[in-house]
């Protein structure tokens, strides 16, 4: 009976290498879902429906974006990781995906459970106040954060945000004592902060730019290691105030653990094709990002990385779940 039992899952295993092939080369056929798991208006609703579109052509199939948003972005990664691994249910990541294993508590293993396929792109976040705050430049926000401690509120999109990261180490760095207030997801808190209910944000640039433009938020700053041809006129943190601070977001996507390798492959190629159209490189490019290409395994690694160094950032900062 045992030889039997062992016969037939041998025989199970060959039927599934055999026809993994042919459904890679028919691949897709039907809808292929891509979960946010983060309410819309965030950096990754926005990164992924401009990347949705572009591959919707690419696959000739619609790639249709859905928002589980919940717990910085543990239910919809959850609800991924559960998928069938056939490739039509995808999941957006960004750095919260390497942050949240050292706050959260997961029914998932954030790298055993997916396989990675493409990064999309990364950009810098950016240090912005409501306009009715009294200052105009990162030294003039530091003086005041001295003045008032404790007093001065900075939005987030949750604990273990990019944005809650990108906010901690600038405090770290420039010694100041500023109150955070977390929300669920990027776009409420956005909305709270032009709204006036809490003092300054440090934002996603490829969410935060329309904003500025329109005149609803004051820009005193990037994070990146150089200033943003966005903004060209504005000055890195790291030499407005807070020398050496230097925080960038990332977005990319993964399939389910198990995805059939031929699978995973035409995915990415697909991206490589998405990313190389002009419509998404200036659309990228108006938002303050750029574009990064990455086979599955560079990407793999590069999760990993992103995993541990962030890792050290939650024990040195103390953030914990409120």
């Amino acid at each position: 009976m045992a030889s039997f039992r062992l016969f037939s899952i041998a025989l199970v295993g060959l039927f599934l290498a055999l026809i993994a092939p042919a459904q890679a080369q028919d691949y897709p056929t039907r809808p292929i879902r891509l979960i946010v798991p983060f309410p819309p208006g965030g950096s990754n609703d926005v990164v992924a429906r401009m990347v949705a579109q572009q591959l919707s052509e690419k696959l000739g199939q619609h790639v249709v974006v859905d928002n589980r948003g919940g717990a910085g972005g543990t239910v919809g990664t959850e609800a991924a990781s559960q998928a069938a691994p056939d490739g039509y249910t995808l999941l957006a990541i960004s750095l919260a995906h390497a942050v949240n294993p050292w706050l959260y508590k997961t029914r998932y293993d954030s790298l055993k459970s997916f396989e990675p396929v493409a990064i999309f792109a990364s950009g810098p976040n950016v240090l912005v106040v409501h306009p009715d705050v009294p200052v105009n430049s990162v030294q003039d926000l530091l003086n005041l954060a001295k003045e008032r401690p404790g007093k001065l509120l900075y939005a987030t999109a949750g604990v273990g945000s990019f944005q809650h990261l990108g906010a901690e180490l600038f405090k770290l760095m420039a010694k100041i004592n500023t109150v955070h207030v977390p929300y669920k997801g990027g776009g409420p808190a956005m909305v709270d902060l032009m709204g006036g209910h809490v003092q300054y944000q440090l934002g996603s640039l490829i969410q935060t730019t329309p904003p500025i433009r329109s005149g609803k938020l004051k820009a005193l700053a990037t994070g990146g290691s150089k200033r943003n041809p966005i903004l060209p006129d504005l000055p890195t943190i790291s030499e407005a105030g807070v020398p050496g601070y230097e925080a960038n977001n990332w977005w990319g996507v993964v399939a389910p653990a198990g995805t059939p390798p031929e699978i995973v492959q035409k995915l990415n190629a697909a991206v490589a094709e998405a990313l190389n159209t002009e419509r998404l490189k200036k659309a990228f490019a108006a938002e303050g990002a750029e574009v990064v290409r990455m086979t599955p395994a560079e990407f793999a690694r590069f999760v990993a990385d992103e995993t541990a160094k962030w890792g050290k950032v939650v024990k040195e900062a103390n953030i914990k779940l409120e």
